[in-house]
């Protein structure tokens, strides 16, 4: 899909196919699967830019999806040229309350792909997040990937941290595991764990404030918060914690980190072709100098090892005494002013040798002799 002005096909390869009814030759790949890869849209959001006359194959507009793309093909949208898929990358955001998951919003709203710095490559969003909950946001440039970890058959796992208002006990969130429908919409398991809940104010028939932990790997449009009103609770702040690997860690509100190369090996080439794997070791984006911390974990374990260490440093350490050994005493000794003396009388002295243990070595202080009576030393 790279433009070659010096190109002499005699007609455009891909259209011409499409015409015939034929789906292309059987070395190129689909339009919408090469237009995703390239990180213009997904593919269903490619199949309505062709079908809104946005997408030309060699100077034709198309009309259909079902076309496949040569080497050497020339792809535009809207007049620009698409060029080959650059290597897969994954970008993780942390979207603030506010801002709607799309690239247009029809009301005019500000949007996730708005707010993001200018600098980065077009995005598009893995799976949303509605306009009032927060959290980790997957970005990537290729929609292959994007489409395959939305997937439920992927089966990535998403956990939710919720603050809700009511009443609820444990043994009724458990019943959450067997799944649950809601209005006609059947939802899977969901494990459900009540970390804490706030007292409320006497006489109040609207219940406490709790914090709910939530598991799933389904990721319906609204699930958490229908699942847990079908509970009786309204939930008041929602915030995602972790996709699949992908921890939101000590990301800032409306900061954004790249996912290093090394780390997209590892954890997603089950979902990348191997040709659009990434190389390397280190991210191509980074965070202006402004904006620039010491780098939150990228995976859930990073961050749970993280957690560890703050919470090994903020512990006090305490010292450990062998049997036998005496302990010191609390509280500290009243400082002594300059000069002063210590009780018993004479000032301290600089300490010197221990005096032998030999009752030989000891020196006894004199004593005054006494006058004999009689003596001279005898007052009359």
């Amino acid at each position: 899909m790279v433009h070659d002005p010096h190109r002499t096909h005699p007609a455009a390869a891909g259209q011409a196919n499409a015409a015939d009814g034929s789906s292309g030759s059987a070395s190129g790949e689909r339009v919408a699967k090469a237009l995703a890869r390239a990180g213009v849209a997904s593919r269903r959001e490619v199949e309505r830019l062709i079908a809104a006359g946005r997408v030309a194959l060699n100077g034709k507009v198309l009309t259909t999806p079902a076309v496949k793309v040569d080497p050497g093909d020339v792809l535009t949208v809207d007049g620009q040229v698409v060029n080959e898929p650059e290597p897969a990358r994954v970008f993780r955001y942390h979207k603030p309350t506010g801002l709607v998951t799309t690239h247009k919003d029809p009301q005019g709203r500000p949007t996730v792909f708005e707010a993001l710095p200018k600098d980065l490559p077009r995005l598009i969003s893995v799976g949303r997040l509605d306009l009032n909950t927060e959290g980790l946001l997957l970005l990537t440039n290729d929609g292959g990937l994007a489409r395959a970890l939305e997937l439920p058959e992927t089966g990535l796992v998403r956990r939710y941290r919720a603050r809700a208002r009511g009443r609820i006990t444990q043994e009724r969130l458990d019943r959450l595991k067997r799944g649950v429908t809601v209005e006609g919409v059947s939802y899977g398991p969901i494990e459900a764990t009540l970390d804490k809940a706030r007292d409320a104010a006497p006489g109040s028939a609207q219940g406490a404030n709790l914090w709910i932990t939530l598991t799933l790997s389904e990721g319906k449009n609204r699930e958490v918060r229908r699942v847990l009103e079908s509970l009786g609770l309204k939930v008041n702040r929602l915030i995602r914690l972790s996709y699949g690997p992908f921890a939101l860690g000590t990301l800032a509100a409306g900061e954004v980190e790249e996912v290093g190369p090394r780390v997209i090996r590892e954890q997603l080439s089950a979902h990348v072709a191997p040709e659009n794997l990434p190389k390397g070791d280190r991210a191509q984006w980074r965070k202006p100098a402004a904006q620039a911390r010491r780098r939150a974990p990228q995976t859930e374990a990073e961050a749970e090892r993280a957690q560890r260490r703050r919470e090994a440093q903020a512990a006090p350490k305490k010292k450990e005494y062998k049997p036998g050994w005496a302990k010191p005493k609390r509280g500290k000794p009243a400082a002594r002013p300059s000069g002063s003396q210590p009780a018993g009388g004479s000032p301290s002295a600089p300490r010197g040798p221990k005096p032998s243990a030999s009752p030989r070595g000891r020196t006894a202080a004199r004593r005054p002799a006494r006058p004999k009576s009689g003596g001279p030393g005898r007052r009359g």
